[in-house]
């Protein structure tokens, strides 16, 4: 399974599914502290998809790419490892901090494109449905 089509979706699962039932029990418990956690694990998680789809290209050229990368998501949220926590404290918590203002702006760039991407495709629905409709107007 780790050399076919099935190996990305057992990660997408595995690093997906578990986590998220885990960061559901910790928002339902008393307890704050899984709730950090968990949102640790997310940021890692998420960062790292980030570079994934840059870099998708590499994992035909990495053998056991999938088989590495499952061992990392293990690694990363099983409370035994808190390999995450380790990432986060070592390294992404500086990198995010120190570039804070950075992806902000992009974030923010990145939603005024997105708002005029649909703006746009907004206009192009409503032109076609006019333009099947007959402007909208029936022969009377």
């Amino acid at each position: 399974i780790f050399f076919g089509i099935g190996a990305g979706t057992l990660c997408s699962i595995v690093g997906f599914v578990y986590p998220a039932f885990k960061s559901f029990q910790a928002i339902e418990s008393k307890n704050k502290g899984d709730d950090t956690q968990w949102l640790i694990y997310w940021v890692v998680y998420g960062f790292f998809s980030v570079i994934e789809i840059f870099e998708s290209f590499l994992v035909y050229w990495i053998p056991f790419y999938y088989a590495f990368k499952l061992a990392f998501l293990l690694w990363a949220f099983l409370p035994q490892t808190k390999g995450a926590k380790f990432l986060y404290d070592s390294f992404l918590k500086d990198f995010l901090k120190k570039n804070e203002s950075k992806i902000d702006a992009a974030l923010e760039q990145a939603k005024k494109s997105a708002g005029s991407v649909a703006a746009d495709a907004s206009a192009v629905t409503t032109e076609a449905v006019k333009a099947v409709s007959g402007d909208g107007k029936k022969d009377s």
